[in-house]
């Protein structure tokens, strides 16, 4: 403590103040008052750098806090409810203690998510990746007949293109995770909105000969980006195509309130079992009900888009008798 240069100088110039104070006592009084002043200046000094002794142990204690909290240690609690700038200072260091530990369990947390996202994301594409190997080998074959040439050639683009859409899907997703994708606020007429989202799955609707019913106010409308809400209806779109039966039903309908936007999506296909549906808009689960090829992941892009957009996404179904999504889009109060 004594070799601080603040602590020096703080002493010589207590001494200093106490010498003149002693002499000035000694001239204009006595001996006696000379040394009275000799005996309180040596008493306040000894007292100043008492406290200041039990400052530096208390700022020890502190430094030694902060150095277990570096090496990991957040369980200590050095709250205490006196007054002063130590105690002050220990409440703030304990706040900020308790903000790295939640902060720290939540990177524990997302580094598990990580982990198991691309343990993940490799099954999802080892499959592809084997079955092209296999049908690249056999297209090496000279003997090969062009009917089978051609069809492992269709295969294997089949598999590309799953392969680019997975990727592309995540890229998505770790954006709007991210919060890197700033979302439009332009008014939507949700007529126009599922026109466009209907364009993509026609196709696979007219080989399955299911019949689409839509049925709502061509005025209603919300504020949201049209490119991505198109994108959440698609992906909800395709799961309800893939799990409705030839000659099946999908009926959308839509309609405004003071307070939202609904869009309704419903089908009279397979259903989701009440073991499956709380766990429908989680990444890469697939029901029991799945196809082969479904990834699972369209539902989960579907519930990050509607609710970055102030909206909420919510199933209801039963096994046998269909599913039905329901999209609100909530109205900004102003």
């Amino acid at each position: 403590m004594i070799r601080n240069k603040e602590i020096q100088i703080l002493l010589l110039v207590l001494s200093i103040i106490g010498i003149i104070a002693i002499g000035l006592a000694a001239f204009l009084f006595s001996i006696k008052a000379a040394i009275f002043t000799f005996i309180t200046t040596v008493l306040l000094i000894s007292c100043s750098l008492a406290f200041t002794a039990w400052r530096y142990r208390e700022i020890e204690k502190l430094s030694n806090y902060l150095r277990q909290i570096s090496n990991g240690e957040y369980s200590l609690d050095i709250r205490d409810n006196d007054e002063g700038e130590l105690s002050i200072l220990k409440n703030d260091i304990y706040k900020v203690t308790l903000m790295l530990s939640e902060h720290g369990s939540l990177l524990q947390e997302d580094k598990i998510k990580l982990t198991n996202a691309i343990s993940d994301i490799s099954h999802q594409l080892k499959t592809p990746l084997t079955s092209m190997m296999v049908m690249a080998d056999l297209l090496n074959d000279s003997k090969l007949n062009e009917t089978k040439r051609v069809e492992f050639t269709r295969n294997i683009r089949v598999q590309l293109e799953r392969m680019e859409w997975l990727v592309s899907s995540l890229l998505k997703l770790s954006k709007i995770d991210a919060g890197t994708i700033r979302f439009k606020k332009n008014q939507v007429v949700v007529r126009q909105l599922i026109q466009k989202a209907v364009e993509t799955v026609l196709i696979p609707m007219d080989i399955k000969e299911q019949t689409l019913l839509v049925n709502g106010e061509d005025e209603v409308s919300f504020l949201g980006d049209l490119n991505w809400t198109v994108e959440a209806i698609i992906n909800i779109l395709k799961n309800c195509v893939e799990h409705t039966l030839e000659g099946g039903r999908i009926s959308i309908s839509f309609s405004e309130n003071a307070l939202f936007t609904e869009i309704a999506i419903e089908d009279n296909g397979k259903g989701i079992s009440k073991k499956d549906l709380p766990y429908i808009f989680k990444r890469f689960f697939k029901g029991e009900n799945a196809g082969e090829d479904s990834v699972g992941i369209g539902l989960a892009m579907a519930y990050s888009i509607i609710k970055s957009q102030n909206g909420s996404l919510e199933v209801t179904s039963e096994e046998g008798k269909g599913s039905r999504f329901q999209i609100r889009i909530f109205k900004q109060v102003i």
